[in-house]
């Protein structure tokens, strides 16, 4: 394939690293490019080995020769290689599947803590300790499920927004730098005349998305079909914070914080399989970060089909998949007000913790002043852990043993801050976080589920998913029961905790956690 104006060739290096492509099936990855198969967008990437250029199945170019081609799985892959995206099908536009999960949860684990900033001001030393590996194996693993170097996945993610934003936004060049990544612009400057043999101003379209009213921007995130918005959308309304989220059948907004400063999202659908995302912060190196929560958050690297596929063997799954089969798993925006949350709504009702959450924010959250916030009727920043530290919490209107466990999760959080980052795997994730103030097994499971995106995690004490599954004369399973019967959806029961929690459509259920009910 080929893009516009695009002649460059590429010498005997780049032909000379295709050691790092991965194992795939050359005939099915022919036939997607030949029939323009959507399915496979996201999937697998072709690099043209006469124009040095990767691009999407999608691609509407002529086909290219079978013998100048070679597939990877990963954009990233393509661009360890030495190939440069297409202009014309823009492969930062499809959606980034988590296809290795399953296989490798250390390179998942790895790639959510990338995406998080963690290569930004660190080294692949120091992101193997926080997952428990040595530095060779990290990058083995990555070599062999990725196909590219770390660093590589982390440049690439940094140059694909920066193009995204440079073809679908008016932002001047210099906050195209910063809102994507890069310490400069001259290092901005230099990466794009290297990898595209012209400056960033060249590949800038003459139509743009408007910037939205007050400032901010715009930015289209896509995923693979297919979504079931309603469904995320209801589990997020369930749960909205007065003052801090604003929850609407077409639009989710709420305000965040990043680094202390204070900003507001607003996200809904979309066209061609995409959310749009506005973002109002008062600096634009703040982006990345806030796309990477979003993602998060709407469960945006998930694949349905592969998910689907896998939980529909069990027959009972077969049906709820049939019935929602773009059902995801909703993250979450903080790991420590998530775990406030949920200690919160210990055995009481989703809306009596919803009002405990709201009276917390409006004691102690702080206010912030944004046009944007203000049009949403949003005015405050759901309560930091330093901001929770000495309160004399109790006097909202819950028990003094359940204020005081959400002191101690803020004093705890407050002395270590990455108490909510991926571990080395599920178990010892659970263990860290059951040894949290006030955390017990459900709660920890639930954490591990929405903030740390473990595929796996699975509340088989959560007394919704044992009745989801209870026999005809209405005998429930044990929680020991759960678990077993579980066992056959490894490697995705968090998926198919959505699903029974999904088939009840109780979002008033009482939420226990075990060791706090003991």
């Amino acid at each position: 394939m080929s893009e516009n104006r695009e002649t460059a060739m590429r010498g005997p290096s780049m032909v000379g690293s295709m050691e790092t492509r991965l194992d795939m099936d050359v005939a099915a990855c022919r036939r997607a490019f030949e029939t323009r198969d959507a399915r496979f967008d996201g999937r697998v990437f072709c690099g043209v080995k006469t124009t040095g250029i990767y691009c999407r199945p999608i691609c509407p170019a002529r086909t290219p020769k079978p013998e100048n081609v070679v597939y990877f799985a990963t954009a990233a892959g393509a661009q360890e290689a030495g190939f440069r995206p297409c202009l014309r099908c823009r492969p930062e536009a499809s959606p980034d599947l988590g296809a290795w999960r399953g296989t490798s949860n250390t390179v998942s684990r790895a790639l959510a803590l990338i995406e998080a900033g963690a290569l930004d001001g660190g080294d692949v030393e120091a992101l193997a300790t926080r997952l428990g590996v040595g530095e060779r194996q990290l990058r083995r693993l990555f070599a062999k499920h990725i196909g590219a170097a770390p660093v590589t996945v982390a440049q690439t993610r940094r140059i694909l927004l920066a193009k995204q934003l440079i073809q679908e936004t008016n932002l001047p060049m210099a906050e195209v730098a910063l809102a994507s990544g890069f310490g400069s612009v001259r290092r901005f400057n230099e990466t794009f005349q290297q990898l595209f043999g012209r400056p960033p101003a060249d590949i800038r379209r003459s139509r743009a998305a408007p910037a939205p009213a007050g400032g901010g921007v715009i930015v289209r995130l896509p995923y693979s079909p297919p979504y079931d918005w309603s469904a995320m959308i209801a589990f997020l309304a369930a749960r909205a914070v007065s003052g801090v989220e604003r929850v609407e059948p077409d639009r989710y907004a709420r305000t965040l914080t990043i680094d202390g400063a204070k900003g507001v999202v607003s996200i809904r659908p979309g066209q061609d399989h995409a959310l749009i995302a506005e973002v109002s912060f008062p600096s634009l190196s703040a982006l990345p970060a806030v796309i990477a929560r979003i993602r998060r958050v709407f469960d945006l690297v998930a694949d349905p089909v592969q998910i689907g596929a896998h939980l529909s063997r069990d027959p009972v799954l077969a049906t709820m998949v049939a019935a929602r089969p773009g059902l995801r798993a909703p993250g979450a925006w903080d790991g420590f007000e998530l775990a406030v949350r949920a200690i919160l709504g210990q055995q009481i009702t989703v809306v009596a913790a919803r009002g405990l959450a709201a009276r917390m924010t409006e004691a102690f959250g702080e206010p912030i002043d944004d046009p944007a916030a203000t049009r949403l009727g949003l005015g405050r920043i759901f309560p930091t852990a330093q901001r929770l530290v000495g309160q004399d919490i109790a006097a909202l209107g819950m028990p003094r043993a359940r204020a005081a466990s959400v002191e101690a999760l803020a004093r705890a959080v407050v002395a270590d801050p990455a108490m909510f980052t991926p571990r080395a795997d599920l178990d010892s994730a659970i263990a860290a976080l059951r040894a949290l103030p006030g955390i017990g097994e459900w709660t920890a499971q639930y954490i591990a589920l929405r903030e740390l995106r473990e595929p796996d995690a699975f509340p088989h004490g959560d007394v919704a998913l044992q009745r989801a599954l209870a026999e005809p004369d209405g005998t429930r399973l044990s929680a020991t029961q759960l678990l077993a019967r579980a066992e056959a959806w490894r490697p995705w029961r968090a998926y198919a905790a959505q699903h029974l929690w999904a088939s009840g459509s109780a979002p008033e259920r009482k939420v226990h956690d075990e060791r706090n009910a003991a």
